[in-house]
């Protein structure tokens, strides 16, 4: 998963990002980088449980499926983008990141990660 590697290191070089976790559908880390990655089977667990009811608050709401996230901590940002076939790509960002960039920059990024997959 060379080309997986480097974009995910990419990612964690922006300016404001210090971890990023490729998670499988299953609750498993498939690739992770970054200063604060933490545990990334903890990360990568708890992302999975935390999507499944946002998935059904977009079908109560019929706004369709769920394909980013942004919640808001006081220590950062967890940015969430769906990458394909139920996997998920989880961004950790510093309190005072451009998380306006980075959500485009997912948004036109995520086929390339989707091929690495």
């Amino acid at each position: 998963m060379h080309g997986l590697a480097e974009v995910v290191r990419g990612l964690t070089e922006r300016e404001g990002v210090t971890a990023a976790v490729v998670v499988s559908g299953d609750g498993l880390p498939i690739h992770h980088e970054g200063r604060s990655v933490g545990d990334p089977d903890a990360l990568a667990a708890l992302t999975v449980t935390l999507l499944r009811p946002a998935a059904r608050l977009g079908d109560s709401a019929r706004a369709g499926e769920l394909t980013r996230g942004v919640f808001e901590y006081a220590g950062g940002l967890a940015v969430l983008t769906a990458v394909r076939g139920g996997n998920w790509l989880l961004v950790l960002t510093e309190p005072g990141a451009d998380v306006g960039t980075l959500l485009y920059d997912l948004r036109r990024d995520s086929p390339t990660l989707a091929a690495l997959l």
